[in-house]
């Protein structure tokens, strides 16, 4: 069995999704503390920016998919997004690239990171 590779846009969405909850729940454990004011409105306000910051990221991710390349992935045959230079297909999870010199090389996250980019283009 191969590594399982994962789409970037849906990690971030699964992050903001858990951002939610996180941040219901931190506001469901205020409300066990409505003999402390305080303490319940601090969970209060803590839930509310949690709930806020996965409104940010979703607007983020939205702007950033508007930049994705749309592909039909060649292994399950389904369109998809390709974000960077490598990525994952969001159905199947088969690595893609839209970069031709990283054709039959090892699917590796890495290559999107600025830095292994300038250097690949010096070798």
């Amino acid at each position: 069995m191969g590594l399982k590779y994962s789409n970037k846009i849906n990690k971030i969405r699964t992050f903001a999704l858990s951002l939610v909850f996180i941040g219901i729940l931190i506001m469901y454990i205020g409300i066990f503390f409505r003999d402390y004011p305080v303490v319940m409105v601090i969970a209060m306000i803590l839930g509310l920016l949690a709930v806020i910051g996965s409104t940010v990221v979703y607007f983020f991710i939205g702007m950033l998919s508007t930049r994705a390349v749309p592909v039909i992935c060649p292994s399950c045959e389904k369109p998809t997004k390709v974000l960077g230079r490598v990525d994952a297909c969001m159905h199947c999870d088969q690595p893609l690239t839209m970069d031709r010199s990283l054709e039959g090389r090892e699917f590796d996250e890495t290559y999107n990171a600025k830095k292994q980019t300038t250097n690949h283009h010096k070798a």
